[in-house]
């Protein structure tokens, strides 16, 4: 009978076997370093997929050629990250990719579907409701008037990643929740003849609520990053205000920083 250590090994064979590794060994650049990087870019691009197995460090560095150390550092590295974790008796397995998203005026639906995170949605609610009055101050309408609430819960690679709030005007267009759960809503808007222009967004930080960790698959209390966006199409008109919660766990947003002269 195969031993648990023979059956991980031979499990973590066609992970392992995706995989085309260029170490550079005369870069400054340190060899952990390298390899991090580029287990880190299979797992960003679904070539490693949560559950695949990439064997124990002995397995890793006789493959590549490398010490044990310093593949033990490149893999502490990405558990630290928790995109890794070490199992015993079976060694390293791929647990998810954390999600790196441009700070800028996109559609998170496709900006996960570009990056090969095979997004889905749950439309939890889609109903016309008196706007409260930050909603109505950010959108422009009478407080009190109509809005569309939508509530959606995104996932990736069956994970959920983000509990999603958005509030548009109820007039704006037909929000269908099954369309919604195939696509991305800010796709909707431009198939509708509504060019995006511009948006005002604050980025922050909190604990989560019991109902939010439970619908995000958190503990109580976990750190989520927040995101607010109001959104406004080519006339200057706000269409839309999100209230967005992501797994501070799962998830980034990456900035692009500008020196003026």
């Amino acid at each position: 009978m195969a031993r648990t250590g023979d059956r991980a090994r031979t499990a973590a064979a066609p992970a392992l076997a995706r995989l085309d590794f260029a170490l550079d060994r005369a870069s400054p650049v340190p060899l952990y370093y390298q390899l991090a990087r580029q287990l880190e870019a299979a797992i960003e691009h679904g070539v490693l997929t949560p559950g695949d197995l990439l064997g124990n460090e002995v397995d890793l560095s006789v493959r590549l050629g490398l010490s044990r150390p310093t593949v033990r550092q490149a893999i502490q590295s990405l558990v630290d990250k928790g995109l890794l974790v070490r199992r015993r008796g079976v060694g390293t397995q791929v647990v998810h990719s954390q999600v790196r998203r441009p700070l800028e005026l996109s559609s998170l639906y496709d900006d996960l579907e570009a990056a090969g995170q095979g997004p889905t949605t749950q439309v939890v609610r889609n109903e016309v409701v008196a706007a409260p009055c930050d909603v109505a101050a950010a959108l422009g309408v009478p407080e009190g008037g109509e809005v569309t609430v939508l509530e959606r819960l995104r996932r990736t690679h069956g994970q959920p990643v983000a509990l999603l709030c958005n509030y548009l005007p109820a007039t704006l267009l037909d929000l269908d929740s099954a369309r919604l759960e195939s696509t991305g809503l800010y796709r909707m808007l431009r198939g509708a003849g509504l060019t995006l222009h511009s948006a005002r967004q604050t980025v922050g930080a909190r604990a989560a609520t019991a109902q939010e960790a439970a619908r995000l698959d958190e503990a109580a209390g976990a750190a989520l990053l927040t995101m607010q966006r109001t959104a406004y199409d080519d006339t200057g008109r706000a269409v839309e205000y999100g209230r967005h919660l992501y797994r501070a766990s799962r998830y980034t947003f990456d900035f692009q920083l500008l020196v003026r002269a």
